[in-house]
């Protein structure tokens, strides 16, 4: 079963085989996320979680390049008041809170470079595997803003002292070793060929497994997150706001040149 989304840029698409559910996400700017993306995505997540026979989800970006770039500069560029702020900021909120809610064990395939937002969704998964060039940037306060939306789950992955040093210095990479060593990242492999083996073999192992048991130990993973649902879109609330400020508008001009 496959479906995708239609008519614009990029696309989500959903694929079932033997219970292990693949989502995969793709947009030609670096695989940005764009609100109708993050829409999407959303709906792909509470179709799997309520879906009896997905066992486990892969959750994977297309092209050959970055995991993901984060938010979609340009929609950035066009927000012109607080509520569409909301709204956009809104939309990583009900993806990681989608992920948060899965009953399955979700593994992220990281392919390549991890921006902001896409940080947020490889910290949101339950076992991140990556390539040795999955290197990565919280870039946010750069363009005036800050990491609040995806904070939380970044920070409950790695640390508070780690996510901090990635928050203030928001124009730095940090490669993926570092990102391995702080807990991010589960698995660091040299290549797409080792990498896709490490994914497909720990996701068909899970297809095996006590589908109860997983959902179980999920809930004592993501156990002091149930505060979540209204947090994450306060933290919303805080970057549609700052979004319109003179600075984030002058940096987001200046990253597009």
């Amino acid at each position: 079963m496959t479906t995708e989304t239609k008519e614009i840029p990029g696309y989500v698409k959903s694929t079932l085989h033997h219970g292990v559910r693949s989502i995969e996400f793709f947009h030609p700017q670096s695989n940005s996320l764009p609100g109708i993306l993050l829409k999407e995505l959303t709906h792909q997540l509470h179709e799997a979680a309520t879906d009896p026979d997905t066992k486990v989800i892969i959750l994977k970006a297309g092209g050959d390049r970055s995991f993901c770039s984060g938010a979609s500069f340009d929609e950035l560029a066009n927000i012109s008041n607080e509520q569409e702020g909301i709204r956009f900021f809104s939309g990583f909120a009900n993806v990681i809170n989608a992920m948060r809610n899965c009953p399955q064990l979700i593994i992220a395939r990281v392919h390549g470079k991890c921006v902001g937002g896409g940080v947020g969704l490889a910290a949101a998964t339950d076992y991140a595997i990556a390539t040795e060039g999955s290197d990565i940037k919280l870039s946010e306060l750069a363009v005036g803003i800050g990491p609040f939306v995806v904070g939380p789950a970044v920070e409950r992955k790695i640390g508070a002292a780690a996510f901090s040093q990635l928050a203030i210095d928001a124009t730095r990479w940090r490669n993926a070793d570092w990102a391995k060593r702080k807990g991010l990242y589960a698995e660091l492999h040299p290549n797409t060929e080792e990498l896709n083996e490490a994914v497909s073999r720990l996701a068909e192992s899970l297809a095996h497994s006590n589908s109860e048991a997983m959902s179980e130990l999920k809930k004592i993973f993501w156990k002091g997150t149930e505060h979540w649902e209204q947090l994450l879109h306060e933290r919303a609330a805080i970057s549609g706001r700052l979004i319109l400020s003179e600075s984030s508008k002058n940096a987001l001009k200046r990253f597009k040149k």
